[in-house]
């Protein structure tokens, strides 16, 4: 199947741009994608999964929709959907 992903801030650095199409497996999940995401891009090894959970502070959404609110790392993808992928945000004063 044929993902969008976004990504944004460093995680943009790491992924060489904003935008990346991607094909991975049908009936892969977040968690699957994230975890090979964080094969291919040394910027982002061990920030996207951490013990087996989603990093904390890191904000994926599938299609606009928080996946934390969906299945977590057990949300499904279907061929087309996007996939943001935001770092932590800190800042203000």
């Amino acid at each position: 199947m044929e993902l969008e992903l976004r990504f944004f801030a460093t995680f943009r650095e790491a992924a060489g741009g904003k935008t990346v199409e991607a094909s991975f497996a049908d009936g892969s999940t977040v968690g699957d994608v994230l975890r090979e995401l964080e094969d291919e891009y040394e910027g982002m090894a061990g920030r996207l999964i951490v013990d087996g959970d989603l990093a904390p502070q890191i904000n994926v959404l599938k299609n606009g929709r928080e996946v934390l609110h969906l299945d977590g790392l057990d949300t499904p993808l279907a061929d087309g959907d996007r996939l943001s992928v935001f770092p932590p945000v800190a800042g203000g004063t």
